[in-house]
């Protein structure tokens, strides 16, 4: 008997009792390869000691002060190690709890933004399809996800979206992946002058899109053109690295190797590493100054942002992602992982495509390679994947809908970047036996 909500009213999870390294352990003892870092999070694994130490160290002098009291040194550390990394123009670190709220912020930045600029028509949001942006109602409405959508659009704020940078599925015969790429960053304009260029405030994308395509990253050129557009027009540019940025593809910021320079950026998830709920977005030095310069103040806050403990835990993992060459571990070990997945998926029947960058892969799943057409949504094949590859003790994780919401299945790998070679033998293994047990 549970108290608990659990996310699947009809499923019974194992009661997690302890991590180590790259594996979880369950209250029978059974061991689990997190092969997906939860949901792209643990990317120091489960038993990082310098981690703990920090956090039980801040814990030793305070845990709480709201920052309409105060700031603390963990915070103000934090905020200028992510500063010295950052893109180029970002100046500024606005701490959250987690990557929707950081979202949140992040379009209520942009709105307030243009209300002190003297440009108040400005408060339309445009997005991707097949993009996902968070939970809450601002980020579900800015996402692309479906799926996630559907119930809850009579409350959402109305957005528009334009096609994902999606080539294994997106780009047509005969054409170049710059050309693609051109192609799909176009529809930016297009959409922009039907709404109407002085009614829209920024562009949200991830640049590596995560849970709805399954780690898909954009053409060359892509990105450098919709800065363009964005710059033609006046319009923010918010990227959303909370699944793909802290390292996971292979640089501190996944958008350093497109490159672009936006306007606002979200982080959360690995900038944590688990270890504490955190989540930050970071801004242009020229958003603040029309901020601090206007009203002086952000209309916005929630209760835990810049909480000591968790800026404490934050502190310690960048730390190690960039002094202590994590983020190079990433992109090496990334590299191996997707050898090895090509080496042992590349031909099977029922994979389509692998794709992704760093320790941030996708494989999208077909029933026919070569006219790829999805299985029938009603056989779940994600799902079954899921629980098979669980059974054999690996976590990964798994979508639906990877197409048009609806159709289309991929998995979605993320593990820690201490993994090891032995480690990518036995995950490659596991995904095999629990292909073998679906198919």
């Amino acid at each position: 008997m549970t108290h608990i909500f659990p996310r699947h009213c009809q499923a019974s999870s194992p009661v997690v009792m302890r991590g180590d390294g790259v594996y979880l352990f369950d209250h029978n003892g059974k061991r689990y390869l997190d092969g997906s870092g939860g949901a792209a999070v643990s990317c120091l694994g489960h038993s990082d000691a310098d981690v703990v130490a920090a956090i039980k160290a801040q814990l030793d002098k305070v845990a709480y002060a709201h920052t309409s009291f105060f700031t603390s040194d963990p915070a103000e550390e934090l905020a200028d190690r992510l500063i010295a990394s950052a893109p180029e123009g970002i100046g500024r670190v606005y701490f959250v709890s987690g990557g929707s709220e950081a979202i949140e912020a992040a379009l209520k930045l942009a709105r307030q933004y243009f209300i002190e600029k003297g440009q108040p028509d400005r408060h339309r949001i445009i997005a991707r399809e097949q993009s996902y942006h968070g939970n809450t109602l601002g980020a579900l409405a800015t996402g692309g996800n479906q799926w996630r959508k559907r119930p809850f659009a009579p409350l959402m704020i109305e957005t528009s979206h334009i096609p994902p940078c999606y080539e294994y599925r997106g780009r047509e015969a005969g054409e170049s992946s710059f050309e693609y790429g051109q192609r799909v960053a176009e529809a930016l304009e297009t959409e922009i002058l039907r709404l109407g260029p002085k009614t829209v405030a920024a562009f949200v994308a991830e640049p590596v899109v995560g849970a709805t395509l399954g780690a898909v990253p954009a053409v060359e050129g892509y990105f450098k053109r919709i800065r363009q557009i964005c710059d033609r027009y006046g319009i923010l540019l918010i990227l959303d690295e909370v699944m793909c940025g802290m390292g996971r593809c292979g640089t501190l910021f996944a958008c350093e190797q497109e490159p672009v320079h936006p306007d606002i950026v979200t982080i959360a998830k690995g900038l944590g590493a688990g270890y504490q709920p955190i989540g930050a977005m970071m801004c242009s030095g020229e958003i603040y100054a029309a901020i601090e310069s206007g009203s002086g103040f952000f209309q916005h806050g929630h209760t835990y942002i810049g909480h000591p403990v968790a800026c404490s835990a934050a502190n310690a993992v960048v730390k190690k992602l960039v002094g202590g060459g994590v983020v190079e571990q990433s992109r090496i070990m990334g590299a191996r992982l997707k050898k090895h997945l090509i080496a042992e998926f590349g031909q099977h029947p029922y994979i389509g495509d692998i794709r992704g960058r760093g320790l941030f892969v996708g494989l999208e799943i077909v029933q026919n390679r070569e006219t790829k057409a999805p299985f029938d949504p009603e056989q779940g094949v994600h799902k079954a994947i899921k629980k098979a590859a669980f059974e054999a003790g690996l976590a990964c994780y798994s979508m639906g809908g990877t197409i048009d919401g609806i159709r289309g299945d991929h998995i979605l790998l993320a593990p820690p970047f201490i993994l090891e070679d032995n480690h990518i033998y036995e995950l490659t293994d596991k995904l095999q036996q629990a292909f073998r047990d679906v198919f």
